[in-house]
């Protein structure tokens, strides 16, 4: 497994360059916002390393699995009726880990990490104010470019590539691949190895993102700090042969700053200068970075509100919640309390197309021939869950 590059770097931001950043000038000073890049590429391949705090929001309560729960693992089944679909026990909450006793690490804040991304939400911020002045077609596309970057997280490398709920072909993993660029939020291999985790420890010290230690920790915080020893420990035990075996997923691996050069910074701000005459400098910072971080605050979303507001209805004993701002802005991933129940079923949800444009997008390319192969969890199965440990707040549609 790749080692990480150190937290304690220093900032190589010089003073001209912000200069020019920040002039009157018309046009995209680039030496200022490579920079930035070329720091904010390697920000997401760090391991921030929080301490776990003292305050516990809802563990899931360590049980051994009862008979009628593994015979729900025995029911559920493909969308076309076929043999139970293969689930990995990566999908599936750990109860034999047990948090260490004693005090916890520090916290070690990686401050270049604090830099790069209040830089980047002031970059979003200044695209906010130049909105009026962009033309029609240009907050199109960047609407456009928002849905393609965010299918490349939630098809892509979340349903596809961390939960194997569905298969693709050749040309969709392409696509998926070149959209999870766009999307910048580390590359397929590393994304879906945390993802299993904060599955496998969901809560614990061992969790990417614990929420336990408040909102702004699983919305962002962990991304500020170092990992938990426990987060990196345990990703090095994972099963990963799936992804190293995935030719398409190695080869983004190896080309990952070359490709979320072009797909999350050059594409956007090009396109629109080069079709319908755009100024660069409003490219640049609408599709460009007003676009990207609305990506990557509707995706820290699913970690943090969708962990702490909302219902229960099919588990009760976990902290994900059913929140429906999440899941219109997320594309489909706020129906968590019921993805976390029943991680292996393609759609997240057991309301099929309802605010969830990535299902529907799954079983668009399913009718094209390019996917097959998707889990989904019986409505009996379901039903049965919800009487056995739901809230109570279930409603049907």
């Amino acid at each position: 497994m790749r080692r990480h590059p150190s937290a304690d770097w220093s900032v190589a931001l010089p003073a001209p360059a912000l200069i020019d950043a920040f002039s009157a000038e018309p046009t995209i000073t680039l030496r200022f916002w490579v920079t930035v890049y070329l720091g904010y590429a390697d920000l997401l391949h760090l391991q921030p390393d929080p301490a776990s705090s003292s305050f516990a929001l809802h563990h899931r309560p360590a049980a051994t699995m009862t008979e009628a729960e593994a015979l729900e693992k025995r029911q559920h089944k493909s969308s076309n009726g076929n043999a139970p679909p293969e689930t990995s026990s990566d999908d599936s909450f750990d109860h034999a880990y047990k948090e260490k006793e004693g005090p916890k690490p520090p916290m070690v804040i990686v401050w270049r990490n604090v830099i790069l991304m209040s830089l980047l939400h002031l970059g979003a911020l200044y695209g906010i104010f130049l909105i009026p002045s962009a033309s029609p077609l240009t907050l199109v596309f960047s609407v456009l470019c928002f849905v393609i970057s965010g299918l490349g997280i939630t098809a892509g490398v979340h349903r596809l590539w961390s939960h194997r709920s569905y298969k693709a072909s050749l040309p969709l993993r392409l696509f998926l691949a070149i959209a999870n660029s766009m999307a910048f939020q580390n590359d397929i291999f590393e994304w879906a190895r945390d993802h299993r985790v904060h599955h496998k420890y969901s809560e614990t010290d061992a969790d990417p993102h614990n929420a336990c230690r408040g909102f702004f920790f699983a919305h962002i915080g962990w991304l500020l700090v170092r990992k938990h020893p426990d987060v990196i420990e345990k990703g090095r035990k994972l099963d990963l042969a799936d992804l190293y075996a995935d030719k398409v997923v190695m080869f983004q691996r190896k080309y990952y700053k070359p490709s979320v050069l072009l797909m999350c910074f050059f594409v956007p701000t090009i396109v629109p200068w080069l079709l319908w005459g755009e100024s660069l400098w409003v490219s640049y910072f609408i599709p460009g970075l007003l676009r990207y971080t609305m990506v990557l605050n509707a995706s820290w979303l699913v970690n943090s509100a969708a962990h702490m507001w909302g219902n229960r209805p099919y588990d009760k004993n976990i902290s994900p919640r059913e929140n429906a701002f999440v899941t219109f802005s997320a594309i489909g991933e706020g129906f968590h309390n019921y993805h976390h129940t029943f991680p292996f079923d393609y759609a997240t949800s057991e309301f099929g197309w309802k605010l969830n444009i990535t299902t529907c997008f799954i079983d668009l390319m399913c009718f094209l021939g390019l996917a097959r192969d998707r889990k989904k969890v019986s409505r009996e199965m379901v039903l049965s869950r919800i009487q056995r440990t739901g809230d109570g707040s279930h409603q049907s549609g």
